[in-house]
């Protein structure tokens, strides 16, 4: 259904491109660049070269980490 609202790390992704002005998929171009590395290292990355919260990082490296392993 069109109406039913985003779960998960993608609900995040409204608040997280207001607050740190760049969309996701640059985002998640950032956290592909760096890989392989772990979910926490990807997670420190974000906050420490670009001031992003943790829990904001965290849900976009979930979200993406996850993307990656559904389509290979």
């Amino acid at each position: 259904m069109a109406d039913e609202s985003v779960k998960g790390p993608a609900s995040y992704f409204p608040s997280i491109e207001r607050k740190y002005g760049r969309p996701i998929a640059e985002w998640q171009a950032v956290i592909r660049e760096r890989l392989p590395a772990s979910h926490m290292e990807l997670v420190s990355i974000l906050k420490s070269e670009h001031g992003m919260g943790h829990g904001h990082a965290n849900a976009v490296v979930a979200h993406t980490l996850a993307a990656n392993q559904n389509s290979s």
